[in-house]
């Protein structure tokens, strides 16, 4: 009995050890994450899954054309995967005739499929905090596995 439970416990602190590596893998260096919705079409469909790459973002070396993930500017809750348009200082053209500059600190995030797509056209400038991690490439569906970086 008395061996039964030394190597339970042993068990249960290498299933610990394990999580706390694999939570800190997730958190901190990258994750897969899954897209939903047409706004990056043709680049990503929905239901693709993408590697994606956190110490870009930890770092703040997001790059004008990077895909990335973020927090929603209007729902906390919900991630958006966007392509970074301008950055801090740039002048981007909005609507016509209309432009604005991009704040220090913020990034300006668009679609690929500019018909449908609710980006900083809608919601303005994107804080930089908001930006969670860096999309590296596509490795799912597996036919369709491809680099998604500059």
């Amino acid at each position: 009995m008395r061996k039964f439970i030394f190597s339970t416990i042993g068990s249960v602190g290498y299933i610990i050890k394990y999580g706390c590596v694999a939570h800190c893998t997730f958190e901190y260096v990258g994750d897969f994450v899954m897209c939903s919705g047409p706004s990056m079409e043709p680049t990503i469909y929905s239901d693709d899954i993408l590697l994606t790459e956190h110490i870009s973002a930890l770092t703040q070396r997001i790059s004008r054309g990077d895909i990335i993930i973020a927090k929603c500017p209007t729902n906390p809750k919900q991630q958006i995967c966007k392509r970074v348009v301008g950055l801090p200082g740039d002048k981007i053209r909005v609507g016509f005739a209309d432009s604005r500059i991009v704040p220090v600190g913020h990034v300006w995030l668009q679609g690929d499929n500019t018909n449908n797509s609710t980006d900083s056209r809608s919601y303005g400038p994107v804080p930089q905090g908001l930006i969670r991690s860096r999309a590296l490439c596509r490795v799912w569906p597996l036919k369709n596995a491809s680099l998604l970086t500059n």
